[in-house]
């Protein structure tokens, strides 16, 4: 794949392994390719020994194959020349040895009646010891390669895991193709598909085909030539097909990683898609994505379809050849002494080649999943072979007994290795002093945050250097250095289990006090003590079910009981609320008094205190100095502080005399308000098991969760319904199946005319027997050429239908989730990891069991139902016999089918825990490297690891046996058949050559049966998963939604809003109400704020007028209808939503945007820059080299400002009726604010608008100001009003204000 730059200017979606290196980073053009061999670069080499042990054995058991046919064919000679009775019968080797194949000549009848009961007694004994002997072999080599190949997939799995960890961020910016969930399953799962039986297996059948040459040779070299100059034609058309095969599947799986990273996309951002109705759009770019997989499918069908016909009419006209020459060599030894040539030898060598050549054939699909695993292996072993640039796990570098905290940044030069062409900081150059705390203001996006990265050392500067104590940080241990830093971002990330083990995560030696005390003085302790669980309260994943200001102060929390030397604030209180942020920001002080501290911030009240103020324009510092210093300098500084005054001084006047009475009051009124205030609210989503917290809790909750989960576990559903899934294939399964029967009736067909073959040779007229035998030559062509034809249309059309079956699946569970209710996004059941895997392996297993596979089966039926008819036609009694050997070839397949149903089970569930771990931790891989997390969450993952591994043990336990069994019983059939068989001969009960007729239709038939048994395993992994897919499709969502009447249309939900006595609770969390007989109403075109406490249920009013939930009690309804009774879409139409941390999908610039208008298909560009205008974000994006075509990855290298003005565009594309801002500014700079806030203001004219906010200077012209405080309106009024009440309002309102 070319791996050129120019792939990203593209507008397409990035592939797989798109590793675009820039500055500096490891250039990865020229890509590694793996072989098979480097598969087991993780076995041990005791491993290694038992992996040659295993094939050394399967080798040795490959060599009964060719014993069988020896016995056979003498036995079969023998009733030939016991029945002709003229001359000598012919010499034997393999019977001598049982005590049969006695030389008899010109013997008379009862003679031969006896040596013909004898040679059946010893060919019955030798079957049977042969078929022991190669049962224990085969059972004993398949298991030794299980177990060493699951030990490597444990090992993988930790070691790519590991891989992940250790890359640099820049890697992350840089990747956006590379799907981490699908990965750790999907990959994993074919490559251990590839490396244990299957090698073992290949052995097996290719060394029978070796053995069986080399028994021919020795018996008749002249027939073995002519028969082997056939197989080179077999072995290249298997070779051609399986390095086509090969190819298309590796872009077969690019194409469905493709459709899978839009899904982990998605589902992350699933409320930003149901705001917008987006779920059309979604299901469009996904399904758009499969396509290529099908047509890659459907070729890769038509080939090995065109590779089997080629093998099998070679195979047939190997065979006409062989015994029209044959009977020529037979005929002319006939009146020999010393015979070379006898119909044992004709037997011998053809079938040893033919059985060889075919079990060549057979080894295909198993040679097939080996060149997937390997093309899975390339996708994993590359990225674990990624030497990255600043590994956090690497013991490298100085780690320093103690630090001052001197920190330089030095001439530095920096732009992201994402967005190469635009430059961040062009030689910045700052001092920080041991203890300092500096500030850094500047508009959004000037290289802010960027330094604050620097430090952390995600990225290392072009130029220039970042010291610490007046050491490089290069020259520093990374690991060391961050455990040496407390951050607080602007969007903090907590992992989804206890709040306790969030706050000890920087920190894993921590006591309960210690983390007590940080959470004290992170002012968070009060509300965490008053939750059921208090500190063992899970919070959900990304920390959904509590508010911003708690999260921010858990992340305070976890940034202080590490003791940092150095401290971090990135917008650390920008969430808060004002009571949260005046305590936050007094425990900050109180922090940052001994480290050296680090501030980025929009809120000017906040740094006023700052030992230096560094402001920061164009990349390089344009003044620093004090609060003080740089008012008196009357430059950029000081303007940005008077426009914040300017907006506060009208009131300064009304309320300086209430001032000083005021910060009397404050204390009292604060105390009290502690009490009131934190009523937590854990909002949306709800807990689910991280895996980080303690293997105890751990294992509580894995009993609980396995009493609530025992029932959906296995779905009920059987291979019928699993059909009717592919129902709308239905003509490509009927032709498929008409030709797997016509393939199937080739076996039996030609055992048929093979024993008329035998039979024709007693004739003592050689000319008759000549002709005869060219009659019979013809026919076998005949025989092939069906064959060919039913291959070819059977493998093609069932891969057809089964890949247009999985992209239809794929698109209905995808649709099916997406439709679903916000609620079944917050069951801990459905992560996205899970959800994910879900998507990715239950589709991809269907196919599995249907398609090629159920052609497979059809034609062994097809083969064994004719082969019982031609049996019950020529000897009834022997077929009777033969039949009871049949169940204990059928015998295989159910007890297969058993066990690896049962465990199947097991082993999903645990891949499905285990990967949730690994895959929160690389989506919040930021967060992870900030607390140096990566060993701590290895050894989470390193434990379930092995849980799976129990899991998968369990699976594969009986599997040799079954293998084995399938291989030996047909042998063991034919032994007991000839046996009987022979005795009727003796009996003269039947002719001879009808016992050969019998065993060969009823057998071949059989042993085609145990090789469709072969796949049994993926029919049950099928129908397990169909019946999971199934539930998914039956599950609806829970929510009401109503079509359009002349009541509910989309003017109607224009109008007033209206709360009444709404109550309500999370559906995870039933029990603790969040808003209680709430009332509330909103004017038309008027503009309504909602403020109050951390936690008060302010997001909640916003959630229920967008319908994620619905009020337990009472309604919220717009012009007098309640929200109920809107089709959800004409709801959501006339509402743009601007949340606090927006959420961006990788597309362009301009499709972010337009994204806003999904119920049309094209919005024009002029549109989108008009909102891009009126958002202000128009001129920084037009000076982006790519303008609004610019791709926004997955870790998105916008600043929060530039993100947030995108999605203040996205709404307002949208010409939304009502506005709904959910802490629409929080994240931005003052520059930035006063911008928005103006595009803001604009756009609220003539709309309705709903206004969360904790910044009260934002909505000092709100038309009414209601304050929530658990979950009720506590007051109400306009600014001015509120502020004479001097109660709630009025104290957080002084709070913010900024110090003179």
């Amino acid at each position: 794949m070319d791996l050129k730059t120019t792939k990203k200017e593209e507008s397409q979606l990035p592939q797989v392994g798109d590793f675009l290196a820039q500055d500096g980073a490891v250039q990865q053009n020229t890509e590694k390719k793996y072989n098979y061999l480097d598969m087991f670069r993780y076995s041990t080499r005791f491993e290694r020994v038992l992996i040659g042990f295993s094939i050394v054995v399967a080798a040795v058991a490959s060599a009964f194959i060719p014993f069988f046919m020896i016995i056979y064919g003498e036995f079969t000679s023998l009733l030939v020349d016991r029945t002709v009775r003229v001359g000598t019968s012919s010499p034997t080797f393999a019977l001598a040895m049982f005590g049969g194949g006695k030389r008899l000549t010109n013997a008379s009848k009862e003679e031969n009646q006896q040596a013909i009961i004898d040679d059946s007694i010893a060919f019955g004994v030798g079957s049977l010891v042969g078929s022991v002997a190669m049962f224990v072999l085969i059972t004993l080599a398949v298991d030794i390669a299980n177990r060493v190949a699951l030990n490597q997939i444990v090992r993988i799995r930790k070691v790519f895991l590991e891989a992940m960890l250790r890359q640099d961020i820049t890697w992350y910016d840089t990747t956006s193709g590379t799907n981490f969930a699908s990965k750790m399953t999907e990959d994993l799962d074919k490559l251990k598909e590839g490396i244990g039986e299957k090698v073992v297996i290949v052995t097996f059948l290719f060394m029978t085909f070796v053995v069986g040459i080399v028994a021919s040779f020795f018996y008749g070299w002249g027939l073995t030539l002519v028969i082997v100059g056939c197989c080179p034609l077999i072995i290249i058309a298997g070779t051609v097909v399986g390095k086509m095969q090969g190819t298309l599947a590796e872009k077969e799986l690019k194409a469905y990683s493709n459709a899978s990273n839009v899904a982990e996309e998605v589902f992350s951002g699933i409320r930003t898609v149901f705001a917008f109705s987006g779920q059309k759009k979604e299901k469009d770019r996904f399904g758009k994505l499969l396509i290529p997989a099908e047509n890659t499918g459907r070729k890769k069908g038509l080939y090995t379809g065109l590779g089997g016909a080629a093998t099998w009419l070679i195979i047939y006209l190997c065979m006409a050849l062989a015994i029209w020459y044959g009977s020529k060599l037979i005929l002319e030894d006939r009146n020999l002494e010393d015979r070379q040539y006898t119909p044992a030898v004709l037997v011998i060598v053809l079938f040893a080649v033919i059985m060889g050549a075919q079990n060549l054939g057979f080894a295909s699909p198993h040679v097939d999943s080996m060149a997937v695993a390997t093309a899975a292996g390339q996708n994993l072993f590359r990225i674990i072979d990624r030497q990255s640039q600043i590994d956090p796990m690497v013991e490298m570098g100085a780690k320093p007994d103690s630090i001052t905290g001197r920190i330089r940044f030095e001439n530095i030069h920096f732009r992201y290795p994402a967005r190469p062409d635009v430059q961040i900081l062009k030689g910045l150059t700052v001092d920080v002093e041991p203890g300092q705390t500096v500030a850094f203001v500047g508009a959004s996006g000037c290289g802010k945050s960027t330094m604050i990265q620097l430090m952390q050392r995600f990225y290392d500067p072009e130029q220039g250097s970042v010291k610490l104590d007046g050491r490089d940080l290069r020259s520093l241990n990374v690991g060391w250095l961050r455990s040496q830093i407390g951050i607080v971002g602007q969007e903090p990330v907590l992992f989804a289990t206890t709040i306790g083990e969030n706050i000890r995560y920087s920190h894993p030696e921590a006591t309960q006090a210690d983390i007590e005390r940080a959470a004290r003085a992170a002012n968070c302790h009060d509300f965490i003590s008053k939750l059921p669980k208090g500190y063992d309260t899970h919070v959900g994943e990304k920390g959904a079910q509590i508010s911003g200001g708690q999260k921010q102060r858990i992340a305070i929390a976890r940034a202080l009981v590490r003791k940092p030397q150095i401290l971090l604030l990135d917008e650390a209180t920008s969430a808060l609320d004002p009571t949260s942020e005046k305590r936050v920001q007094s425990a900050l002080e109180l922090a940052s008094q001994g480290p050296t501290t680090l501030v980025v911030a929009h809120r000017l009240s906040t740094i006023t205190n700052a030992d230096k103020i560094v402001f920061v324009k164009n990349g390089v510092v344009a003044e620093q100095g004090t609060h003080e210093e740089l008012m008196q300098q009357r430059g950029l500084y000081c303007e940005l502080v008077n426009i914040t005054r300017r907006k506060e001084t009208t009131e300064e006047e009304e309320t300086g005399d209430r001032a000083l009475q005021k910060a009397q009051n404050l204390s009292e009124e604060e105390e009290d308000d502690e009490t009131d205030d934190d009523e937590p609210e854990l909002e949306a989503g709800t807990s689910r098991e991280s895996g980080f917290s303690r293997a105890s809790t751990r294992r509580k909750r894995r009993s609980q969760r396995r009493s609530k989960k025992q029932k959906p576990e296995a779905p009920k559903f059987s291979f019928t319904q699993l059909m009717r899934l592919n129902a709308p294939e239905w003509r490509f399964i009927v032709v498929g199946c008409i030709a797997s029967v016509l393939h199937g009736a080739t076996f039996p067909l030609w055992g048929l005319f093979f024993g008329d073959f035998f039979g024709v040779l007693a004739n003592g007229d050689d000319d008759v027997v000549r002709a005869e035998v060219i009659n019979i030559s013809c026919i076998f062509i005949g025989i092939g050429v069906l064959a060919g034809l039913g291959t070819m249309l059977q493998t093609y059309m069932f891969t057809t239908a089964g890949v247009k079956m999985t992209t239809r699946l794929r698109n209905m569970a995808f649709g099916t989730i997406v439709s679903q209710d916000i609620a079944y996004f917050d069951d801990e059941r459905n992560s996205v990891g899970a959800l994910c895997s879900r998507l990715a392996s239950d589709c991809s297993n269907v196919q599995g069991a249907t398609g090629a596979r159920v052609g497979v089966m059809l034609q062994a039926v097809s083969t064994l139902g004719i082969g019982m008819v031609v049996g019950f036609v020529f000897s009834w009694q022997q077929t009777l016999l033969t039949l009871v050997t049949l169940p204990l070839v059928c015998l295989s397949v159910y007890l297969e089918g058993r066990f690896i149903m049962k465990s199947a089970q097991s082993a999903k569930a645990a891949v499905e825990e285990a990967s949730q771990v690994a895959v929160e931790a690389i989506t919040n891989i930021r967060t992870v490297n900030g607390l140096n997390l990566e060993r701590r969450i290895l050894e989470t993952y390193v434990q379930q690891i092995d849980n799976v591994d129990v899991a998968c043990r369990r699976k594969v336990r009986f599997r040799g046996v079954v293998f084995a069994l399938g291989q030996a019983a047909p042998f063991l059939a034919y032994g007991i058949s000839m046996y009987y068989g022979g005795l009727l001969v003796a009996d003269e009960a039947i002719n001879y050559e009808d016992i050969i007729k019998v065993a060969e239709a009823l057998i071949f038939g059989s042993w085609m049966l145990g090789q469709a048994l072969a796949y049994a395993p993926n029919v049950n992994d099928a129908i397990l998963s169909a019946g999971r897919l199934m539930e998914l499709f039956k599950s609806n969502s829970t929510q009401p939604n109503p079509p359009e009447n002349p009541y509910n249309t989309v003017e109607k939900s224009e109008g007033d809003i209206v709360y009444e006595n709404v109550g309500f609770e999370y559906p995870t969390r039933k029990g603790t109400p969040i808003l209680q007989n709430l009332n509330l109403s909103i004017k038309k075109s008027t503009t309504v704020a909602l403020v109050g406490p951390s936690g008060s249920g302010k997001s909640t009013c916003v959630q229920l007028l967008l319908r994620y939930y619905d009020p337990v009690s009472g309604s919220v309804n717009l012009s007098g209808v309640p929200s109920t009774d809107f089709p959800l879409d004409t709801l959501r139409s006339k509402l743009g939503l601007v949340s606090q941390e927006p959420v961006l999908f990788d597309r362009t610039i301009a499709e972010n945007i337009a994204y806003g208008n999904n119920f049309r298909d094209e919005v024009s560009m002029q549109e989108i820059i008009e909102a891009a205008k009126k958002s202000n974000i128009h001129n920084f994006v037009s000076s982006l080299p790519q303008g609004y075509e610019t791709r926004l990855g997955k870790s998105s290298q916008l600043s929060g400002g530039q993100k947030q003005r995108i999605a203040i565009a996205r709404a307002l594309v949208r010409n939304p009726k009502i506005l709904i801002l959910d802490e629409a500014t929080s994240a931005l700079d003052l520059e930035s604010e006063k911008v928005v806030q103006q595009a803001l203001d604009e756009a609220r004219s003539g709309r309705t608008c709903l206004t969360i906010a904790h910044r009260l200077t934002t909505v000092r012209n709100a038309d009414l100001i209601c304050v929530l405080k658990r979950g009720v309106v506590v007051e109400h009024g306009t600014h001015e009003e509120l502020m004479a009440l001097n109660r709630i309002y009025a104290n957080l309102y002084l709070m913010q204000q900024v110090a003179g």
